[in-house]
């Protein structure tokens, strides 16, 4: 369908942000912005001033599809992400089976095509179900589409097993994303550790458990000048590990959730379970920490971080409650509200880490901006009201939220990927 969005205000590189515009769509492409645009469209759809912003990809999401779908599947998956703003959302490789081999590549393409209402790209588990022992068939995998490698959550242990997978995947230019947890050092751990875990009787898990960790794969990114992705950076000492390192040029890019920057431990408050996430919610001082490496641009990435449970597990007591958050009808709107209107980074700033960078790290070269020639990909976001957040309403099957009732700005009103209106 031949789509004209008139009245449009556009935030992304190239564009006056009081100016109005008008984008003409034809067969998923962008085909002309401009003003007062003339063109020969079945749809016109008057925008009305509201903001037209690149669809924002996400770097980090639990889809559960196949093994888990009772938590969540790829047609929920799409609908939560199309309602937060997501128009394209990556595949953690945990699943049952894991994606670590061609054939479950094969079957996550093939369904979403089907299935979903956004663009979904799964990554390929760098071990044999995601192990950290035996290489999986990253070449294999690579032909079949996937666009970057992880073991999704789990542990990479052996040194010496990621030296060669970061040595491998360099022929395929290839993003390495790593979680960072030191076991032996998060032992039995369930929340930071500090005053409020002993406070509360909980076992902690410290800050060091991921920084060695963050410290070790920037090493072996820097020998084997492969790309390293840290997920879901949590700590002050990770920020500075990853700063000192961008400034001795390594290849090195990260990403951090919401969480993490809004948070703090005591968000555990009275053995609040919907606090319970991996890496944990730390002190004032990680918070601040983190907001500065984003101001800074040593963060490159905000991930939704979603990772569906069912509320069952969920409510139970703390040690025994499943660890996850339901947040990619959350992500864009929280950062807003948290990072924009306070000031700290500007919208183009926050288009960039939402949208920009996580298409030049995952190789999405058609997507993450709006020009001439790129995909239509777009969502139309209200910034003039805001909203409170309420996870009864969901799409997500995972309807519960650490941030239910907060009052957040920047409603997500329209959701068009590949020139199609989903939402």
């Amino acid at each position: 369908m031949k789509t004209l969005l008139k009245n449009c205000r556009v935030v992304s590189p190239g564009f006056q942000e009081e100016a109005l515009y008008d984008i003409y769509v034809v067969n998923g492409i962008i085909e002309e912005i401009g003003k007062n645009l003339k063109a020969d469209a079945e749809r016109v759809m008057d925008i009305d001033g509201n903001t037209v912003l690149p669809g924002l990809i996400d770097m980090h999401c639990n889809i559960c599809d196949p093994g888990f779908e009772y938590l969540e599947d790829i047609e929920t998956v799409s609908r939560s992400a199309a309602r937060g703003g997501f128009t394209t959302i990556t595949c953690e490789p945990n699943t049952n089976p894991a994606i670590d081999n061609k054939t479950v590549v094969e079957y996550i393409v093939s369904k979403s095509k089907n299935h979903a209402l956004v663009n979904i790209y799964p990554y390929g588990s760098m071990s044999i179900g995601c192990k950290g022992q035996e290489m999986a068939e990253i070449g294999e995998m690579y032909e079949a589409g996937i666009v970057g490698v992880s073991d999704g959550d789990e542990l990479t242990d052996e040194a010496s097993f990621l030296r060669n997978v970061m040595r491998y995947v360099k022929m395929f230019d290839l993003p390495v994303i790593t979680h960072c947890e030191d076991r032996g050092l998060s032992g039995k751990g369930v929340m930071n550790e500090g005053f409020t875990a002993s406070y509360l009787g909980l076992a902690g898990m410290p800050r060091e458990a991921e920084e060695v960790m963050v410290a070790r794969n920037i090493i072996l990114a820097e020998n084997t000048g492969a790309r390293l992705h840290i997920a879901h950076v949590s700590t002050k000492g990770s920020v500075q590990l990853m700063r000192e390192a961008k400034k001795r040029g390594a290849k090195i890019t990260g990403e951090t959730c919401p969480h993490y920057f809004l948070l703090t431990e005591e968000a555990v408050g009275n053995y609040n379970t919907l606090a319970k996430v991996n890496p944990p919610l730390r002190t004032q001082e990680d918070v601040e920490a983190i907001q500065k490496g984003i101001a800074d641009g040593i963060i490159d990435v905000i991930a939704s971080g979603h990772s569906p449970s069912n509320e069952g597990d969920k409510n139970k007591v703390f040690h025994s409650a499943v660890y996850g958050i339901s947040s990619l009808e959350t992500a864009f709107a929280l950062s807003y509200t948290g990072l924009v209107k306070s000031g700290l980074i500007s919208l183009a700033n926050l288009v960039d880490f939402m949208s920009i960078r996580p298409a030049k790290i995952l190789k999405l070269e058609n997507k993450g901006s709006i020009a001439k020639g790129k995909d239509a990909d777009l969502i139309v976001v209200d910034f003039r009201q805001g909203y409170r957040i309420d996870p009864r309403h969901f799409a997500s099957k995972a309807k519960f939220s650490l941030f239910a009732d907060w009052e957040v700005q920047g409603r997500v009103i329209y959701t068009m990927v590949g020139g199609r209106l989903i939402m």
